[in-house]
């Protein structure tokens, strides 16, 4: 290409900048991470389109966006809590009022005990270490078929049949019983008696409700019915039964007692009197007498002679001591206890007093007077006596000593004897020994068992009761359920909780890029401008009144571009898309009127050679085009057109060529680029879309600056995050975003961005759609 087919400026410095490398090179922080380094070092190419801060405090929750989350999809949520009302409203309506009432029992681990019978656990607790396994088991027997069963047959005798098919099944219950396995309650149809038990045995167990009140021996038995009478007269018949049935399980426990009692009596008395045959028959042989005290004749005797025996040596030694005593005494002097059984004292007392006169009479009389001589003649014979008389003791004392000694020999004799008579006894007591042994053993059994039999005879005419009615049950004044207020609430609150839920469900199970956070998240691309949705009009007629919101949008965009690079909007801008349609064509026709309204010369290339648009929205002849100049069929300035706007020159596409790709990579694409970015202020190129083609990624290469347009809520996060990719690795600049087609009304967009009605002036604005 010449430089004649662009007179102006030919020689600008702009057009002599030959090297690819030496173009601007776009600055945006939030997207450096992202894109490629250029300049003459250049590094190696990195693909990724990460957000540098993704990651950063993943733990937090941000609450904000789910609020806006579900403002967005507000829809779902009220839908689906309307749903949910009006399905409990109509089934609380139409389910049938059930009454509910309600008998208190206690239950003791022990009844009252009137008689104590040993060990004997009188509540029936069946010897429970520990109360909650006692009264799990006792509220097992209150959810019982077989009381059931009983309380069934008492209301049948009692009311008869009428109650049970009252009231029916409804939907629910019947779908109730089919899940768990329950028949149904109308049995208006049963023939038998037997029939009718069972119908109303189904009744009690389907209306029945045991609940435990907590730290407490009492316990709520609960009937639920249609019939406010018949739940009364339910829960207490079933109060009723259970105890009925404790009492009977005492009097069936003690029945078996008594019975299992008798069994072990009888063959304990015929084991006994066996025992006591066998020890009679040995006695008899071997001859064995035994005492009361279970001694034999040969064990007394020898008992009795071991104890004579210490009497004896006993007696012997004081004896032996008494003639030692005696023996050893001179004269007549003997002890004083010897002394006191003898007339010697007396002896001694009188020849004292004859020995006074004596001497009295001796200072007046001389030895051989007659009385002195008589005098001397009596205390002779008083001395005569008293030795006399000692000897005698000592005679006495030397026979007791003697007496005791023969007889403790004696006794030692017998004792010898005896012993010999009780080992033989003893050799021939092992059997008897046996034999006695296991006669007590049997006795002590018997005995035993004879008392415990008595006891339960006793016990067994005592009714013992641990169950007992706190409170009966009345009829109730209301329905129990249903309860229109409280399933309304829970309505309310599980519709909310199943709206939110729906709500986040979708927003999660949605991939598409709907906002600006979304964009700049997952792309790592900083969001240039934010494009409102239409709603009954083409992008022509919304740009037609310059105060609309679509229009100073765009205006808003313009100006973001004038600050995306340090040189302010790259000289030649490329506008694509990750997808066809999402807006790209309409962008870069109104960003090139945008620019051109500010006194720009601008170009705008529509270099879309599959699927060309512009010359459809400007309404001119596509016949000549950029095709045209690529294959060298047509200079530039033969295939330039100008709309009303002079400052704002066009290049249609021209005919679809068969090789686009080939053409765009060619070298007259980048000749074209370098002399119009001389020739103009600005060159806008409308791209093709980037995936599936390699049309974008060559027309990036070459642009000094690649602005991505987003179709909100549209474009999927895959999508957009190759688009961005495929434009990385042909080291594309990318100036950031652009988001359209956004819903302003939708809570999800409105992140801190405000409502785009914001952008109007007056109230004559066309009214922008906002989902």
């Amino acid at each position: 290409m010449q430089d004649e087919e662009f007179p102006e400026d030919s020689t600008d410095d702009r057009a002599a900048a030959g090297g690819r490398d030496q173009l601007p090179v776009h600055a945006n922080t939030r997207a450096g991470s992202a894109l490629v380094e250029r300049g003459a070092n250049a590094g190696a190419l990195s693909t990724d389109v990460r957000d540098p801060d993704a990651g950063q405090d993943g733990d937090e929750i941000d609450l904000l966006s789910y609020w806006h989350i579900l403002l967005k999809r507000k829809w779902t949520v009220l839908t689906t809590l309307a749903i949910i009302v009006f399905t409990v409203l109509i089934a609380t309506l139409v389910t049938t009022p059930i009454y509910r009432s309600t008998a208190t029992i206690q239950i003791d681990l022990e009844a009252t005990k009137v008689v104590e019978v040993g060990s004997t656990d009188a509540a029936g607790t069946g010897g429970y270490g520990y109360s909650a396994d006692y009264y799990q088991t006792q509220y097992a027997l209150l959810r019982s078929r077989s009381l059931a069963k009983r309380a069934g047959q008492t209301l049948v005798t009692q009311t008869g049949t009428q109650y049970l098919s009252i009231g029916g099944d409804s939907p629910w219950s019947k779908l109730s019983g089919l899940l768990h396995g329950r028949k149904s309650s109308a049995k208006a149809t049963a023939t038998s008696a037997k029939e009718n038990v069972e119908a109303m045995t189904d009744v009690v167990q389907g209306g029945l409700v045991v609940q435990p009140v907590k730290d407490s021996r009492l316990v709520e038995i609960s009937f639920d019915s249609p019939s406010a009478g018949f739940a009364a007269k339910a829960a207490n018949t079933i109060a009723a039964s259970f105890i009925a049935s404790n009492i009977e399980h005492g009097f069936d426990a003690s029945a078996y007692a008594k019975k299992y009692l008798e069994d072990g009596l009888a063959q304990l008395k015929a084991k006994l009197e066996d025992s006591e045959k066998q020890l009679v028959a040995v006695a008899q042989k071997e001859k064995i007498f035994n005492s009361t005290d279970n001694q034999t004749l040969s064990d007394q005797s020898l008992a009795q002679l071991n104890a004579s025996l210490s009497g004896a040596q006993a007696t012997r030694i004081v004896a032996e001591a008494r003639w030692r005593q005696a023996s050893s005494a001179s004269g007549t002097e003997l002890p004083s206890d010897m002394l006191g059984n003898s007339i010697i004292k007396s002896l001694q007392a009188r020849r004292a007093e004859l020995m006074g006169q004596y001497q009295d009479k001796l200072t007046t009389y001389k030895p051989a007077y007659p009385l002195m001589m008589q005098l001397k003649s009596q205390v002779d014979e008083i001395d005569k006596q008293i030795r006399s008389e000692t000897g005698n003791v000592k005679g006495s004392a030397r026979a007791d000593y003697q007496s005791a000694l023969a007889q403790e020999t004696l006794l030692k004799q017998q004792i010898d004897s005896a012993k010999g008579d009780v080992l033989d006894l003893a050799g021939r007591s092992i059997q008897y020994n046996v034999l006695k042994r296991e006669v007590d053993t049997n006795r002590q059994l018997y005995d035993g068992l004879l008392q415990r039999y008595k006891e339960v005879g006793l016990a067994g005419g005592v009714a013992t009761n641990n169950i007992s009615i706190v409170d009966p049950a009345e009829v109730p004044i209301g329905p129990y359920k249903p309860n229109l207020p409280r399933n309304l609430a829970l309505a309310l609150l599980g519709g909310l909780l199943l709206g939110g839920m729906l709500a986040l469900g979708f927003e999660f199970l949605d991939d598409t890029l709907k906002t600006p956070a979304d964009i700049e998240k997952q792309l790592g691309l900083a969001v240039l401008g934010i494009i409102p949705k239409l709603k009954n009009m083409t992008p022509t007629q919304a740009l037609e009144d310059p105060r609309s919101a679509f229009s100073e949008s765009y205006r808003s965009v313009r100006t973001a571009l004038q600050f995306s690079t340090e040189s302010g909007v790259p000289r030649s801008l490329l506008v694509t898309s990750a997808r066809p349609a999402e807006g790209k064509s309409t962008s870069a026709l109104t960003l090139a009127k945008n620019f051109a309204q500010l006194g720009k010369r601008v170009l705008l290339i529509d270099a879309d050679l599959r699927n060309p648009t512009l010359h459809k929205t400007l309404g001119l002849d596509n016949t000549l085009g950029l095709s045209n100049c690529l294959a060298g069929a047509a200079k530039p300035q033969d295939v330039i057109h100008m709309p009303d706007d002079s400052t704002l020159h066009v290049i249609l596409s021209g005919p679809i060529p068969p090789n686009p790709a080939e053409l765009l990579a060619g070298p007259k694409m980048l000749s074209l680029l370098t002399v119009a970015m001389a020739k103009y202020d600005q060159v806008i190129i409308d791209g093709p879309p980037t995936i599936g083609l390699a049309d974008a990624p060559i027309i990036a290469h070459v642009a000094m600056g690649t602005l991505l347009v987003i179709d909100a809520g549209e474009t999927r996060k895959p999508i957009a995050k190759g688009a961005v990719k495929r434009l990385l690795s042909a080291r594309a600049r990318l100036v950031g975003a652009l988001l359209t087609k956004v819903d302003a009304k939708s809570g999800s967009y409105g992140y801190g961005y405000g409502d785009y009605n914001y952008y109007t002036y007056g109230g004559d604005t066309p009214k922008l759609t906002r989902q």
